[in-house]
């Protein structure tokens, strides 16, 4: 494990104003995002909207890293250069998803597992020799009658700090993303201290199988209601509750953390973050995002009904509102400013 570039590379991804682009969406997601728009959902569809994402002029200032599916990281941009290649040109980090996905867990009805660790180590070896420099994983934990059972935490915690050290021997820095879905009723507290259990099993786990904590990244949910509750609480209490729970569970040697969007809008997302970089409490790590349909739904729309300068703009734009949330300095004002 070489520490020092781990170190690096973590820190080149929440370095200021910019955040990761999460570009890894399936064959089967990124088709169903497609035909939503009405564009056939084919391979060379994939491609070539991802190629006019990447090539945003510019992007680079708000876009640190980029987290690609296997089928992208294997393809080129137009002009024949292999996408890995040309995102490290302009001084994007290629980055690359590498769990199989969620499937059943076994004795656990309506609780999911995350499964890839069989041959991890070769596959991050032969996305490392393509140019990745950090990887993601994501664990799926629903909250629901007598759910999460402690089997799902355990279990998805522990593949969790498996897939971390794995990347980590290779190369790659490991993005952990125990993801609490927003899917069902339960109100924010129930969200806060499902996500606090998980976090401090993914943590213990972590330093029970030796990950290198300065070399990795966290992608969390943030705490919100859950999307049927009939109480949903403001912006400013979802970013001080978020805090909170981060404060309280995550190690100050962390980097980073780097949110998801889970399902937000594009601007929720964007002022959550940024009311984060306003609150003063100090947080030991750098609060960034790693978005994927709060950077991407505009300038799929676009895409689909637009030129690809227009996909590119809207993407511009998204990336744009992130990058002043990193500082604090986004407002619904700079949203009008910036669409004018």
């Amino acid at each position: 494990m070489d520490t020092r570039e781990l170190e690096m590379n973590a820190m080149k991804l929440v370095s200021p104003g910019r955040g990761i682009l999460a570009a890894d969406e399936s064959t089967g997601t990124m088709g169903k995002r497609l035909l939503g728009v009405g564009l056939e959902p084919n391979e060379e569809a994939r491609r070539s909207y991802r190629a006019n994402l990447f090539s945003t002029p510019n992007c680079e200032s708000a876009i640190s890293g980029v987290i690609l599916y296997d089928e992208t990281i294997r393809q080129n941009m137009d002009d024949g250069t292999p996408i890995s290649e040309f995102l490290t040109s302009v001084g994007i980090i290629p980055g690359i998803k590498v769990d199989t996905g969620a499937k059943e867990l076994a004795n656990c009805p309506g609780e999911k597992i995350t499964e890839g660790l069989d041959e991890l180590r070769e596959r991050c070896s032969e996305y490392y020799q393509m140019g990745a420099r950090f990887a993601k994983w994501r664990a799926v934990i629903t909250i629901g009658d007598g759910i999460p059972s402690k089997s799902c935490i355990s279990t998805n915690a522990h593949a969790l700090a498996r897939y971390a050290a794995i990347c980590q021997e290779q190369g790659l820095v490991p993005i952990i993303e125990p993801e609490v879905l927003m899917d069902g009723s339960h109100d924010a507290q129930r969200c806060y201290e499902v996500t606090s259990e998980i976090l401090k099993e993914t943590f213990s786990a972590c330093k029970e199988q030796g990950v290198h904590i300065p070399g990795a990244l966290l992608k969390p949910n943030m705490i919100i209601s859950g999307k049927s509750c009939s109480v949903q609480i403001p912006r400013q209490e979802v970013a001080e509750l978020t805090l909170r729970c981060l404060m309280e569970n995550v190690p100050s040697e962390l980097p980073g953390v780097v949110f998801l969007s889970g399902g937000q809008s594009d601007e929720d997302a964007t002022a959550h973050l940024n009311i984060m970089n306003t609150i003063d409490s100090n947080p030991p790590w750098e609060l960034s995002y790693s978005y994927g349909r709060a950077l991407q739904a505009s300038a799929l729309k676009s895409w689909a009904e637009g030129t690809p300068e227009d996909s590119q703009q809207s993407f511009a734009h998204r990336a744009k509102m992130n990058s002043l949330a990193r500082y604090g300095k986004w407002s619904e004002d700079a949203e009008l400013e910036q669409k004018l």
